[in-house]
């Protein structure tokens, strides 16, 4: 199954934040509490229509999204010349 399956983008659904397909749910919400320590089975508590398959999505698109994101690393300024 791929992320594309469990993950939708719709900018009539929580403003087009991605979302677990047909749910109201986050990618980023389920990121956040697991970041907070909630465990997988916690969520499966909390929110009933998730399914395990659902947060291993969320994990993966954000993997995929950082992997194409484009980093720009900026010299320091010289604080001297700013006299």
């Amino acid at each position: 199954m791929a992320v594309t399956d469990r993950i939708e983008i719709n900018p009539k659904v929580m403003l087009g934040k991605p979302v677990i397909r047909g749910t109201r749910i986050t990618v980023e919400l389920i990121l956040r509490k697991m970041s907070e320590g909630a465990t997988k089975a916690d969520l499966l508590d909390a929110y009933p229509g998730l399914k395990p398959e659902d947060t291993n999505a969320a994990i993966a698109f954000a993997a995929d999204t950082l992997a194409h994101e484009e980093t720009i690393l900026l010299e320091p300024r010289d604080k001297t010349a700013e006299g």
